[in-house]
């Protein structure tokens, strides 16, 4: 029922992953049934009536509430305990369901997974890891937009759980590990910035120092390639909007001075679509949480329910639970939730 395509988008991107997923998955829509349904039929009798082979492998789930992007995360979570966004997350955490998938409020998904799934033992945060496109390979920042101020310690951990998702799910063998900051010299920074890059030298991570911004585009610093970089909620949500603007940008630039069909130019830059990757896992709860963008579409729901099956199928959950063992964060202020 979240997002501003809602519950169109999320309905067609379900059936568009069933399609494509191994005949023993199913997909779950939570929410109203009645509209769920008027919507399901809609399509059925339309563009969608292709896909009517695979309704047996799609189920409502009833969920009468509605979380609006209007309301205050902790607030919702308390008066709308019946809403899509709860009812899913409960789901999950009671083990009827592997993943959960929403365009809705990221404060109240966030709030609800810390709420119902937990934080993993080690952790005073969760982070919002999200993949950017380089011109070498993928890489992941995080933290995206969970927590707009961290400690040093926070932003340790943040390193910590995003060297599980690169050698999980993209493969990285010895993750390298970057600080983003203004400088590379390590007493560039702020004060929590400069403190946890003194932190990640000792953290037995592979520690490559301080990024800066322009080395993001490329995907390598002076040091090497990097697979992972670390920031504050705030300073990712920043540079994230900033990075999802530069495909239209330079589109409409291009094709414009050249005469070029922007069609052609949509597809070389393709991995600039926030479509293509469709979400970005809420990484340090014990399960998969993935949040997607709120004007979401069926595209990229599709491609959010593709991202959270391989999260649960390569355990990078358990993973980080087990490399977190041993170790016991400060005591840290309650986490506040951002709308990002």
């Amino acid at each position: 029922m979240g997002g501003d395509f809602a519950p169109r988008a999320p309905i067609a991107g379900s059936l568009h992953a069933l399609a494509e997923l191994p005949a023993e998955h199913h997909i779950e829509l939570v929410g109203r049934s009645s509209v769920i349904q008027a919507e399901l039929d809609a399509l059925m009798t339309g563009e969608f009536s292709a896909f009517a082979t695979h309704l047996g492998r799609l189920h409502i789930v009833e969920a009468p509430d509605v979380i609006e992007m209007t309301d205050k995360p902790s607030v919702a979570l308390r008066a709308k305990s019946n809403s899509s966004m709860v009812v899913g997350i409960r789901r999950v955490a009671d083990g009827h369901a592997n993943g959960f998938v929403s365009a809705g409020s990221t404060g109240a998904q966030m709030v609800a997974s810390l709420a119902h799934l937990k934080l993993h033992a080690g952790l005073t945060r969760p982070a919002i890891g999200t993949i950017f496109p380089t011109a070498r390979q993928p890489i992941l920042v995080l933290d995206s937009g969970a927590n707009v101020d961290c400690s040093p310690e926070e932003l340790v951990q943040f390193a910590r759980i995003g060297a599980v998702y690169a050698r999980d799910l993209l493969g990285r063998a010895e993750p390298a590990v970057g600080l983003l900051s203004i400088g590379e010299e390590p007493e560039k920074g702020n004060a929590a910035v400069k403190e946890a890059h003194q932190r990640l030298i000792h953290a037995g991570l592979n520690f490559i120092g301080n990024i800066e911004g322009r080395d993001i585009p490329r995907g390598e610093c002076d040091r090497g390639p990097i697979d992972v970089v670390v920031c504050d909620g705030f300073t990712g949500n920043v540079l994230l909007k900033f990075y999802e603007s530069l495909a239209p940008m330079l589109i409409g630039m291009v094709s414009k001075a050249a005469g070029l069909e922007a069609v052609a130019l949509r597809g070389a830059l393709k991995e600039f679509d926030v479509d293509e990757h469709g979400g970005a896992p809420l990484l340090g709860v014990r399960g998969v949480s993935i949040i997607s963008h709120g004007k979401s579409s069926p595209r990229a729901l599709m491609n959010a329910i593709h991202m959270a099956v391989r999260a649960y199928e390569s355990g990078m959950t358990d993973e980080i639970g087990r490399q977190l063992v041993g170790i016991t964060p400060a005591p840290q202020p309650p986490a506040t939730a951002s709308n990002a």
